[in-house]
């Protein structure tokens, strides 16, 4: 799965284009840690404004939802959304027809299990400046109060050799598109066949990842700082296989 990511330092690649608006560029807010269950709005290139950067809500709200206490509790299981099953269930079946966008990110954390430990990992780009997540958007409207509040989810898949080994329980990873593919993803004129085409996980050389502290669970100290995705190694956990 993926509910962790860094989105400190959006860079994006030259064949990738993307406007830049003036709020991003005086934004200070640190994101070096976002967890998805506190719903951070994260920066997000939609359909509906493809090429620019725009903020929603982590926790995708489906259109129908009725009432802002369904909405908090739904949230909370949408921060993912199943390539295997978006097609079918109904938080997801409408947004992945025509409302899809892309989540730009540095990197993004996930956990091995080892010996009945836990072992942080940082996940990054190997030779491009940021990861492509695929993602879905809702637009929901709260009736009590008029609030229009846009929310998103992230797209995983298999996970490919690599995450296979660090994610090693549920053997998730996000969907992660190259800058063509992402392209493609955000035209809302796609049919069925065309997207679930773009749906196979990243090649495992095209990433890099490394073991961190535990900084990035804890529950007393901010981790939402540049260390939190430091390097630290951990002398009784095997190195990943090739």
């Amino acid at each position: 799965m993926c509910y962790h990511v860094n989105q400190s330092s959006l860079d994006f690649d030259e064949d990738f284009k993307v406007t830049v608006p003036e709020y991003f560029v005086k934004d200070g807010t640190d994101r070096y840690h976002l967890n998805g269950f506190a719903h951070p709005k994260l920066w997000v290139i939609a359909s509906d404004e493809p090429g620019e950067l725009q903020q929603m809500e982590w926790g995708l709200i489906p259109f129908w939802v009725k009432n802002a206490e369904q909405a908090a509790d739904i949230a909370n299981k949408t921060l993912n959304a199943k390539s295997e099953t978006v097609f079918e269930l109904p938080s997801f079946r409408a947004a992945i027809k025509q409302r899809r966008c892309i989540i730009p990110v540095s990197g993004f954390y996930e956990w091995r299990h080892f010996k009945s430990k836990t072992y942080p990992y940082f996940i990054y780009p190997e030779n491009s400046k940021v990861y492509l997540l695929a993602g879905l958007w809702e637009e929901w409207t709260d009736k009590e109060t008029g609030e229009i509040r846009k929310t998103c989810s992230i797209l995983t898949t298999a996970a490919n050799g690599m995450m296979d080994q660090i994610h090693n329980t549920k053997k998730r990873m996000p969907l992660i598109l190259d800058s063509v593919g992402a392209g493609e993803w955000l035209n809302s004129g796609l049919v069925k066949e065309e997207i679930e085409s773009l749906m196979s996980p990243l090649e495992a050389s095209k990433m890099k990842a490394h073991t961190i502290s535990r900084l990035v669970t804890s529950r007393t100290e901010n981790s939402n700082v540049a260390e939190v995705a430091a390097k630290e190694e951990y002398e009784e956990l095997p190195e990943l296989l090739p």
